[in-house]
């Protein structure tokens, strides 16, 4: 199943919610599910109810479509649980969850804390050390395994881990992008939960659910995907979108777009690989726009955003 991890756009322009806008051409690009309100959608950034208010509004304008994952996870166990009760309520298809981050917690509370949201429906949990300081070891994701409602593991700690699951009928999905190609190819990944899809759900489907491996489409993107990593997620692929004309350019803080120059860097990385390949928006005030390719195609463009045109917002 190929997933994308869903961003937060914000817009004014048009007479169109540009997030839809976006989720549209997802599908379009074939896509097959969603996290909404996930890190890169900014979860962390919303209060619970405008969590769960986008939560219902992707799965009643789109669950016919497409999978919708609400990320209810938190590093409290009560938040957790009453999140993952509302998200179902309102129509969620799966939760994603995160094990508790900051106030880390034993193997034994593990096992409890993934146990008190598991009841509730079908559930990911998510590995990613990198944000949470703590791996969840093999064993805790076996045990949980047994779970009725246990749908798999989003895992971020590489794909011998991702093939050690999938060789004991662990359904698994890449947490990296760059990896995700051999995760599936070569480890037995189910697929990937997408960031770079964001920007190029077509690439990212042919890479992941063609009809045979496509290293060099994979060679091809990962400048991209280096690229939209460069900073902590989701900078990279919130200056992407700005710069497609898919989302103005306003960042909530503590988020702020890459500097002129990589953002020229990312450009070129666009350019390069075909701006048709990409997603493409209206473009807003204080840019200017380009929409050749290297195939001489016309795509959506990319936007030369200045610098005061960005507004960052520490309240909203």
């Amino acid at each position: 199943m190929f997933v994308c991890f869903l961003v937060f756009v914000f817009s004014s322009f048009g007479k169109r919610n540009a997030a839809d806008a976006l989720v549209e051409q997802q599908i379009a690009g074939g896509v097959q599910g969603l996290v909404v309100g996930g890190t890169t959608g900014e979860g962390q950034l919303m209060s619970w109810d405008e969590h769960i208010m986008l939560i219902a509004h992707t799965s009643k304008i789109y669950g016919d479509d497409l999978l919708v994952v609400g990320n209810t996870g938190s590093n409290s166990t009560r938040e957790a649980v009453h999140a993952t009760s509302q998200g179902f309520a309102v129509g969620m298809d799966a939760a994603l969850q995160i094990n508790p981050y900051y106030g880390k917690t034993s193997r034994a509370g593990l096992m409890k804390h993934f146990g008190a949201v598991l009841d509730f429906g079908p559930t990911i949990v998510y590995n990613v050390p990198a944000r949470t300081t703590q791996d969840i070891p093999s064993e805790v994701i076996f045990e949980l395994a047994k779970h009725p409602n246990f749908a798999g593991v989003k895992e971020c700690e590489g794909n011998e881990r991702i093939r050690n699951y999938a060789n004991k009928g662990v359904a698994c999905w890449s947490g990296n992008d760059d990896e995700a190609h051999d995760a599936k190819w070569d480890a037995g990944a189910a697929g990937v939960i997408s960031v770079t899809s964001n920007v190029s759900p077509k690439l990212m489907k042919e890479l992941m659910l063609g009809q045979k491996p496509n290293p060099k489409l994979r060679d091809d993107l990962i400048p991209l995907m280096r690229w939209l990593f460069k900073e902590p997620n989701p900078i990279g692929v919130n200056t992407a979108l700005t710069m497609l004309g898919c989302a103005e350019p306003v960042f909530r803080l503590p988020y702020a777009p890459y500097d002129e120059n990589t953002r020229r860097e990312g450009k070129k990385i666009i350019e390069s690989i075909g701006t048709e390949h990409f997603v493409s928006g209206g473009f807003g005030p204080g840019s200017s726009s380009s929409s050749s390719s290297s195939s001489g195609e016309k795509g959506g463009g990319v936007r030369d955003v200045n610098n005061d045109a960005f507004i960052l917002l520490d309240e909203w």
